[in-house]
């Protein structure tokens, strides 16, 4: 479908917006993945003759904003309770590990922090990252270019610009699917940045037996990282019934049995909000709307 001019303007004002939450126009631009400066100066300016929908959908997707679902966020307790983690870990630079259950919506209120603060930056982590692709990764997400660099190299290019940051944030989401060589190598960079950036990890508890076993075997690096942490984790409220009955009404469900109907679906996933967000879309539909 193409896009209309409407919606090239308003991905035009999502990026501008992210584009000030950098030093620098290029910074930003180095953040984004398949965007050249060139491009984002063009759109910033208005000039979209020679960009693709495809590209505008591209750099859509990346600075957010831009919803054409209409869905609304709902600042649920696990909402709250991650916001003020991380507020806190920018302010204070300290380091806290997030846990709650699949579907809580840890990443949705980490991006939703992410697009309202600068100097935060956002890693989705995964199981197939290796060591290269973690530092690159993070590099990519402060803005910095990596191409002619060893790992090393790029992680002091990291350092050198987080340190001139005042508040910097990393948000490491899906921790828990670091693999095993790249938590370790972690480990030993993290001495870097202490008390030079707040960190926070969210995951599902899944990292407690991880570390629970790193502690008993004695692996190199687990005693001091739990020891960082504060020898514990931050558990996430979980999501209740009030959760679900705010969403609902958010999202335009707010006939007694429709939002009954929710909840009952939900109750039977451990309020899922990915569930809950099905199920409303389920019962928006059999409505007419």
């Amino acid at each position: 479908m193409e896009i209309t001019m409407k919606e090239k303007n308003a991905i035009s004002e999502s990026l501008r917006a992210y584009v000030a939450k950098y030093p620098s126009q290029t910074k930003a631009a180095g953040s984004l993945k398949g965007v050249s400066v060139g491009t984002v100066s063009n759109i910033l300016n208005g000039r979209y003759e020679n960009i693709s929908d495809e590209m505008f959908r591209n750099v859509a997707s990346q600075v957010g904003g831009v919803s054409a679902t209409g869905w609304q966020i709902v600042e649920t307790g696990a909402y709250q309770e991650i916001t003020a983690v991380l507020s806190d870990a920018q302010r204070w630079r300290n380091v806290t590990w997030v846990t709650g259950e699949a579907g809580c919506g840890k990443s949705t209120t980490a991006r939703v922090y992410l697009q309202e603060h600068k100097e935060v930056f956002y890693i989705l982590c995964s199981e197939d990252m290796k060591k290269g692709d973690f530092v690159r990764e993070i590099a990519r997400t402060v803005g910095i270019r990596t191409e002619g660099y060893n790992i090393r190299e790029v992680w002091g290019l990291i350092l050198d610009d987080i340190i001139q940051m005042d508040a910097p944030l990393l948000v490491f989401d899906e921790a828990d699917k670091l693999t095993e060589p790249v938590f370790h190598y972690f480990i030993s960079l993290y001495n870097k940045l202490e008390e030079k950036c707040g960190v926070v990890f969210l995951s599902t508890d899944y990292i407690a037996k991880r570390i629970s076993n790193g502690l008993r075997y004695q692996k190199p690096g687990y005693k001091e990282f739990y020891s960082r942490i504060g020898r514990k984790f931050y558990e996430l409220e979980p999501t209740d019934v009030n959760d679900v009955f705010a969403i609902c009404s958010a999202n335009g469900v707010t006939d007694k049995k429709d939002i009954d109907k929710v909840i009952k679906e939900a109750s039977t996933c451990d309020f899922d909000l990915r569930r809950v967000r099905k199920s409303i879309h389920k019962v928006k539909r059999m409505v007419g709307e």
